[in-house]
């Protein structure tokens, strides 16, 4: 019988690679429930396709949309909307598997919820890890479920470790993991150039094909920082024995380093369709449509130490996950509120790193709450903080 799956975050590029993944192998799964926020001709052809059983949309008036149009082509999956919706996806009593993709913050709560539900999480949204790491590890653990990373260095990571490793767990025998990154769009750009970069150009990606707002953290890679600290979590290892390589090719995804010296590599092209389908089909391994590495043709693989000073946000992570506490909740709100500015047309590239000092700066000393309540009143918080801080008076002088 095959596997259910559900899908927060449907219409993204993670979603995609993921229901593509389900229509190779229609033997081994099926959609059951998905979610979007407001991309109705993306849901429509979902649901098209792939019949799932349930749909939401947070936006409610795209969910009656939505509704209205299935009913007018006798499709007969029920729509939801809001939050309520994507409770409901993540808790789908026919789904075996989660697929956590939502971006960014809005998807912390679906992704608790599923935790708690007993389900294996394949965990593609960092930030519910960033944000609340006890919490959501917590979850899998009394909720009997299985957490597995979908990022693919993450990934690459689990599949270098030893079949019986269980993620939050210290591996044994490892002594460095080291996370590669492309270094992105600028990683050759002189540094007096930054700052008149566009929201275009931070997203023309030469390697991936993500979403704007993952686009933008890869250029300024606080996408590598937010995983450092999601890695911190996943393999039980402190921020000094979790390094950051850059390697331009994207060819080698991660990499661990033993104890006695040795050095494995997970390889591929760069599709996510292959963590992907490791996680869905683990501990098996089936055919996600990707095309095999030719190393012979691949060209030299080089990497270096990422440049802190064309990179601040890194840095900035990294100091985040040891000072610790609230650190990484605020880190990842101030990043989501200035990269939003940016793509916005409202803040410069560089200033992203600022707005996130600031914020840092200001909230030095809080303690992270206890409660799921608490950490979402504090992301509120932090948001108002950025926001007031990219609008204010200094704001409105840097973009005159």
């Amino acid at each position: 019988m095959s596997i259910g799956v559900a899908i927060l975050g449907a219409t993204g590029s993670i979603g995609a690679s993921t229901l593509d993944v389900i229509a190779r192998h229609p033997d081994h799964f099926r959609c059951v429930a998905v979610s979007a926020r407001s991309d109705i001709d993306g849901m429509l052809a979902i649901c098209r396709r792939h019949r799932p059983e349930l749909a939401a949309m947070s936006d409610p008036e795209a969910a009656a949309t939505l509704a209205a149009r299935l009913r007018a082509e006798s499709i007969d999956t029920e729509v939801v909307p809001g939050e309520a919706g994507l409770l409901a996806v993540a808790e789908h009593p026919a789904a075996e598997q989660v697929m956590a993709a939502i971006v960014g913050a809005a998807g912390l709560l679906p992704t608790l919820a599923a935790a708690r539900s007993g389900r294996r999480i394949l965990l593609a949204n960092k930030e519910s890890l960033v944000m609340s790491g006890a919490l959501l590890m917590d979850a899998i653990t009394a909720g009997g479920g299985t957490l597995l990373p979908i990022d693919s260095e993450h990934n690459a990571i689990f599949q270098c470790l030893p079949s019986d490793f269980r993620c939050g767990e210290a591996p044994a025998g490892v002594d460095e993991l080291l996370l590669t990154a492309s270094g992105g769009p600028f990683l050759d750009t002189p540094l007096e150039q930054l700052a008149a970069m566009s929201p275009d150009a931070a997203c023309a990606h030469p390697n991936w094909v993500m979403g704007r707002k993952i686009s933008v953290d890869s250029a300024t890679m606080m996408n590598k920082g937010l995983e450092v600290i999601e890695a911190a979590w996943l393999f039980g290892l402190p921020a000094e024995r979790i390094r950051v390589v850059i390697h331009p090719q994207s060819v080698v995804h991660s990499m661990v380093r033993m104890a006695d010296g040795s050095v494995l590599a997970q390889m591929g092209e760069p599709d996510m369709r292959t963590p992907i389908v490791y996680g869905m089909a683990w501990p098996q391994r089936l055919d996600g449509g990707v095309r095999p590495l030719d190393l012979v043709n691949a060209g030299p693989l080089d990497f270096r130490e990422p440049d802190l000073a064309r990179f601040p946000c890194l840095l900035l992570a990294r100091q985040a996950l040891q000072a610790g506490g609230a650190a990484p909740l605020v880190l990842n709100a101030a990043n989501e509120v200035a990269v939003d500015a940016f793509l916005a047309g409202h803040l410069g590239f560089t200033e992203i790193a600022e707005v996130i000092e600031h914020c840092l700066t200001q909230a030095a000393s809080n303690q992270l709450p206890e409660t799921v309540d608490g950490i979402v009143a504090m992301d509120v918080d932090i948001r108002r903080i950025a926001g007031e801080f990219i609008g204010g008076p200094e704001g409105r002088r840097r973009h005159a």
